[in-house]
């Protein structure tokens, strides 16, 4: 029985939480303990405060910070630090609380010292600490919540949180401003500096006069550098300069989001959004832009190259100072000479066996002496030469320039420039030693290695990325239900926030149909997407279900892939992979875009036979697509055909050969029997595709045009490619863009295959698999007749045929 009592008890002990609900306070008496989890959560569950490890053992730091993260980011992301400066190296008897004197302490009680203090004259006797639900950690008077004694908005690190302020209160003197961390693991004071100077926002060194990037003076509404801030719906910015203080601030309209602005260890201020599907930060804005345009960003005796993998490169004869500095992105200490140059007391002689390695096309150091006398290129060597501090020389337009101990900001410009200035060639004086043991080609040999070694580590990234999302995908569901089975594939069900800064607020809009606009979004950095936001509430809605409902469960090579949807009450939102180069009318329609050669044209008239006859013939049910038309059809970066648009699509069960339904899609492609109301099968997409072949052929829309000899009649073009068919004059119908560059017989083949698709009769038309094997050469085709139907509308008056046909699509839809 005691026995019993005792094992039931541990049960019960077990199940005991470690604490209770968590907390988001310190009062006097009370601490967190460095190592063992302890940490305060504001109310509103945002944000976190306690003791950090940044990296891992992996990276041999085993240093502890104070700080404040975000407390749903599985990733620790610190936005504050307490001791950047002094971190903890020995956790154990570690503390913080409130000291006798009610300031801030970071106590080492086993050496009986203070590591940090907040260190103010505290005016009272009793205080307590609260972190805000905005990330704010303040120290206030315990019996008056607006005696502020101190702040963390008033020492930022390297982050700006919304309603944080950056800038400087006029009276006390206090400045604002953000430094960068000293590298990814290091939360030292690093090397740059963001902060406000009158009117504007600037990044220079620390402790340097050297701006290398402005934002360019407040004017009212925005900065004059930075035009997005206008689009407001997101975030609300702020400029504020009165006689008391001048600031800069910000807050978010939506509190469910969770950015991160901060001063990185590159240099460059980053805006990052935390993407819940992909569990990752996505980049929103990078300034400056390039990263070779932070000022000294590599060190030393590098070369800068935004066009390379990694950026920074040590020049001949140098190697890298600190690799594992390099390791977690602090390039400070750059690179160090391999051999000492040939420089002694007889300088005029001695220095003379030093030799000039020549950097082409570079942008040219910054303070250099210039040297009058010199007026060519022989010259102003020796002038560097008799120096033994001289480290390079450049001659341009018989201007002699000469560099002094260190070279920085170095940097490769791409091949067609042609500025001098900011193209030049660079000579580097380096020992004749290091000038003969040097191997050729070693350099473009280390350079194609890295370049190989990055590009498979990406890939790699990729691979990981794609396989969680996956992964994740098959685990969504939405409030009518679960929307695809996993089994299938399933898809991503995104937050409407996800979507929003994915496509940097809709800013970037690929195109528009009839049922709304797609924009270009971009997962994370590798990862593009094309959003399709559905206008019109019961429109959108219809139209959602069915396109979600028939993408989301089939996959194609030639079927553009469905990522994930976003359903948050009237909002209806499609996420599909990226087609960087559009859709088909583009390349076949408009001046001035590729032209497609004939090769190209062929693949892509093959690649959309096959997805429709996958649609009709291969999926659980039948799926017409009721919509072909080219700027359905979508083309990849290898100009592989993927067909896209499934709104109006109907499924159809297996047992079922018709199906009756409203006419629905695009004048011009429509089968007759759409508007004669019948039934309709697949023969309506086969309908649709040979009129898309007839385009692809001639590279201009089905048009009435004028061909015959007196030029007194008009003929639809279909009609006229099916007599000159007969006649054998396939070449006269080709697109003259290509120059008589074309395979006859294959053109033939399409003629013929396009001719029998736009049959009156459906059931004289082909399937899309006889049609894929009639394209693959698998089987022949007879002489199609000349379609009667679209041959008597033609012999109507032009006008009045064509505001017939569109008043009959308008009434059946």
């Amino acid at each position: 029985m005691f026995l019993h009592l005792l094992l039931l008890g541990l049960v019960f002990t077990l199940h005991i939480p470690a604490s209770s609900a968590a907390i988001d306070s310190i009062a006097p008496g009370h601490g967190l303990v460095c190592g063992v989890g302890d940490k305060l959560v504001s109310l509103d569950g945002k944000f976190a405060l306690g003791f950090f490890q940044p990296g891992s053992k992996s990276h041999n730091t085993l240093n502890w910070y104070l700080g404040i993260w975000f407390n749903k980011v599985p990733k620790i992301t610190p936005v504050w630090v307490a001791n950047r400066d002094y971190p903890i190296t020995q956790p154990t008897l570690v503390r913080f609380t409130i000291s006798q004197d009610g300031n801030l302490v970071i106590l080492d009680q086993a050496a009986n010292s203070i590591i940090w203090s907040t260190g103010v004259s505290i005016r009272t006797n009793t205080t307590i600490a609260i972190l805000m639900n905005n990330g704010n950690f303040v120290l206030q008077n315990a019996s008056n919540s607006s005696d502020i004694l101190w702040q963390s908005f008033d020492h930022p690190t390297n982050t700006l949180l919304p309603g944080a302020k950056i800038g400087r209160d006029k009276v006390t003197g206090l400045t604002h401003r953000l430094v960068s961390n000293k590298n990814l693991i290091d939360r030292a004071h690093g090397r740059y500096c963001y902060e406000l100077v009158p009117n504007k926002l600037i990044l220079t060194p620390l402790n340097s006069s050297i701006t290398y990037w402005s934002s360019g003076e407040w004017n009212g509404q925005y900065f004059s550098s930075i035009p997005e801030m206008l689009s407001r719906d997101l975030i609300d910015f702020k400029f504020v300069n009165n006689t008391n203080e001048e600031y800069f601030t910000f807050t978010l309209l939506n509190d469910t989001m969770i950015m991160h602005h901060l001063l990185d260890v590159s240099g460059q201020m980053k805006t990052l959004i935390w993407v819940e599907v992909s569990q990752d930060w996505s980049h929103s804005y990078i300034n400056p832009n390039a990263q070779c345009d932070v000022y000294a960003f590599c060190g030393p005796f590098t070369v800068c190259d935004d066009n390379s993998a990694p950026y920074c490169s040590c020049m001949k004869g140098f190697s890298i100072r600190s690799p594992e500095d390099w390791e977690q992105n602090d390039r400070n200490g750059g690179c160090v000479r391999n051999t000492p140059l040939n420089c002694g007391s007889n300088r005029s002689t001695a220095g003379m066996t030093d030799k000039f390695y020549s950097l082409s096309n570079v942008k040219l150091p910054q303070n250099a002496d210039n040297i009058g006398s010199a007026t060519s290129a022989r010259e102003c060597a020796e002038v560097c030469l008799r120096s033994c501090s001289c480290t390079a020389y450049s001659c341009t337009d018989s201007r002699c320039s000469i560099w002094h101990e260190e070279l920085l900001n170095v940097k490769q410009q791409d091949a067609d420039t042609t500025d001098t200035n900011d193209g030049a060639v660079l000579y580097l004086r380096l020992a004749a030693k290091e000038m003969q043991t040097q191997k050729p080609g070693r350099r473009v040999t280390t350079r194609i290695l890295a370049v190989t070694i990055v590009t498979a580590l990406g890939l790699l990234a990729l691979t990981l990325l794609v396989l969680i999302l996956m992964i994740r995908r098959n685990n969504r569901s939405w409030s009518g239900g679960t929307l695809i089975d996993p089994q299938d594939g399933g898809i991503i069900a995104f937050r409407y926030t996800d979507l929003q800064w994915a496509t940097r607020n809709f800013s970037e809009k690929l195109g528009a149909g009839g049922f709304g606009s797609v924009f270009k979004a971009y997962l994370s950095d590798s990862v593009t997407m094309a959003v399709k936001r559905l206008d019109g509430a019961c429109q959108g809605e219809k139209q959602f279900r069915a396109e979600v409902t028939t993408v989301g469960v089939i996959q194609h090579i030639n079927l553009v892939r469905l990522i994930g949807f976003c359903c948050e009450g009237e909002r209806r939102l499609l996420a599909y992979e990226y087609m960087p180069n559009r859709s088909l009318d583009i390349h076949l329609f408009q001046k001035n875009n590729t032209v497609l050669n004939w090769g190209t044209r062929f693949k892509i008239a093959l690649g959309v036979a096959r997805g429709l006859a996958y649609l009709h013939e291969s999926c659980q049910d039948l799926i017409i697509h009721c919509d072909i038309k080219p700027q359905n059809i979508l083309l990849d970066k290898s100009f592989v055909a993927k067909i896209a648009d499934f709104g109006m699509a109907k499924l159809i069960g297996r047992d079922f050969s018709r199906v009756l339904t409203t006419a629905r899609g695009t004048v011009g492609y429509l089968a007759p029997e759409w508007i004669s109301g019948v039934a309709i099968t697949p023969k309506v997409d086969v309908y649709g595709y040979g009129m898309v072949l007839m385009e692809i052929i001639s590279g201009r829309p089905n048009s009435l045009e004028q061909y015959t000899a007196g030029g007194d009649c008009d003929v639809f073009f279909p009609v006229h490619a099916a007599h000159m068919l007969l006649e054998g004059d396939v070449a006269s119908l080709v697109d003259d863009k290509l120059s008589g560059d074309v395979n006859l017989e294959e053109a033939e083949r399409l003629c013929k295959v396009a001719c029998w698709c736009i049959q009156d009769d459906e059931f004289d038309r082909p399937t899309m698999g006889e049609v894929v094997r009639a394209l693959e050469g698998l089987s022949d085709l007879d002489m199609p007749p000349i379609p009667r139907l679209l041959q008597v509308i033609t012999r109507s008056t032009p006008t009045s045929v064509m505001n017939q046909n569109n008043e009959d699509a308008a009434w059946h839809t």
